[in-house]
């Protein structure tokens, strides 16, 4: 999940709120103390963590508003420092001309390429005629990354293998890619921001003359990230910055905090190596993850994008009227899928982060999934529509025939009637409200709404 330890660090220090008598002073020290060693640790920059603190203490002077505790209007200024400490207001891209072209630059192993591709997916899937060209005459492998990436997404890709002059490609097909409605310019990196990186990249930007220029940059530098988007954006004006690689390191707070404060603010975010492991930024909803608040907005535009809306309708209707069987389960299965890994989902639900299931237990029901979906490819459809068939001897049947073990067709079985035995308690309910307090009185110690 992203950065893990920076999160339930926040998440401990509130908890402190919650358990004791009333806020003072000693109170809101600790607090703060507590964030900023927090955020500290995440290689955030030194400054900028004590003026956060500072704010902080001053506002927590305040008394409470009519209506809310002392100890909810500490949390919620908490909530709202952090949101403007990490840029406050999402920027998103504004598709208002054809073709809109966004020019992608970074150093080595920033992930330039692979989010090329992860754009180019985010937004072909909001109808978008997206076009990619590969500039990066450099790196040796850029060529064939872009191409199968473009291939596998399913959009179309320009570059010339053996021309090491990006001027040459991009003038080749720049009368082409006219007829896009986005155009992805992916562009070369070094190791450095070299004299001759500094020189190329100027232009080529005078070249493409681009409405968007993306510093894409790795959350694993720290501190660095600061200094790196300024001279990026001195170079070529960066107008927006995707921070990549953000689930696999600590440091990631430096990226973040640092990146904000340039005038370049943080457009996208990587969350993982997969074609849709990329999100918006939005640091009200990243705030809200962090803090173990949920993150219930992207989680429905995830939703909203992995189910078909025409089989989304038909299942609904199917659960309200009590029917359920083990195709319903499987497409349920497929799409939840479709939105992301369980620790991501997870996150984004309001009070599960704080349930510290351990990453082992995660791992062990994504693989559930799969061993599961091979057991329902072994049956037929008979049994798919009616389980209950479902004796002894078929499920030895299914078992040799997918490859799993007998106990986990049962376990499979086992959660079906668990899912229909939930659905049965919404039959023919209509009001939203009366569901939700059905539901309630199923969800675990804590998270009742």
């Amino acid at each position: 999940m992203v950065l893990d330890k920076l999160g339930d660090s926040l998440r401990a220090t509130l908890a402190k709120i919650t358990g004791v008598g009333r806020v003072d002073e000693k109170l809101v020290n600790e607090l703060v103390k507590d964030i900023q060693r927090a955020l500290l640790q995440s290689d955030t920059n030194v400054t900028l963590v004590f003026g956060l603190g500072k704010k902080i203490k001053e506002r927590a002077k305040t008394p409470a508003p009519a209506g809310i505790t002392q100890k909810e209007f500490l949390i919620n200024i908490v909530y709202e420092e952090l949101t403007e400490f990490l840029g406050k207001e999402v920027r998103e891209i504004s598709i208002d001309k054809k073709p809109l072209k966004i020019m992608l630059v970074g150093l080595f192993g920033s992930g330039k390429t692979t989010t090329c591709g992860k754009l180019a997916k985010y937004y072909k899937k909001r109808g978008l005629k997206v076009a990619v060209i590969q500039t990066d005459t450099w790196r040796p492998a850029a060529f064939e990354q872009l191409q199968q990436l473009a291939k596998d997404i399913g959009v179309d890709f320009f570059g010339e293998k053996s021309e090491k002059d990006p001027a040459v490609i991009y003038h080749k097909y720049e009368a082409e890619l006219l007829k896009y409605d986005l155009v992805i310019v992916d562009t070369a990196g070094r190791d450095a921001l070299s004299d001759e990186l500094v020189s190329e990249l100027t232009g080529i930007h005078n070249l493409v003359n681009a409405d968007e220029k993306l510093l894409i940059i790795s959350a694993d530098i720290g501190q660095a990230a600061q200094k790196q988007a300024q001279m990026f954006h001195d170079t070529c004006g960066v107008t927006g910055v995707v921070v990549t690689k953000l689930e696999g390191t600590a440091k990631g707070g430096g990226a973040l905090s640092a990146c904000a404060v340039t005038g370049a603010p943080i457009m996208f975010i990587g969350v993982g190596e997969k074609s849709d492991d990329l999100e918006v930024f939005y640091p009200k909803r990243f705030v809200g993850r962090l803090l173990g608040m949920g993150d219930i907005e992207t989680l429905l535009e995830k939703a909203k994008e992995a189910f078909n809306q025409e089989d989304a309708a038909d299942m609904t209707n199917r659960f309200m009227s009590g029917e359920f069987n083990l195709n319903d389960l499987y497409e349920q299965m497929a799409s939840m899928k479709k939105m992301g890994s369980l620790g991501k989902l997870m996150e984004m639900i309001p009070g599960m982060s704080s349930l510290k299931m351990p990453k082992e237990l995660i791992d062990v029901q994504e693989g559930k999934l799969k061993i599961w979906k091979y057991a329902m490819d072994s049956m037929t459809a008979n049994e798919k529509e009616n389980p209950d068939t479902i004796n002894s001897s078929r499920i030895d049947r299914v078992a040799n025939g997918s490859g799993v073990s007998v106990r986990e067709v049962r376990g499979l079985l086992k959660q079906f009637r668990q899912s229909k035995k939930m659905m049965k308690m919404f039959k023919g309910e209509k009001d939203p409200a009366a569901m939700m307090k059905k539901f309630k009185g199923k969800l675990p110690k804590g998270l009742g709404m």
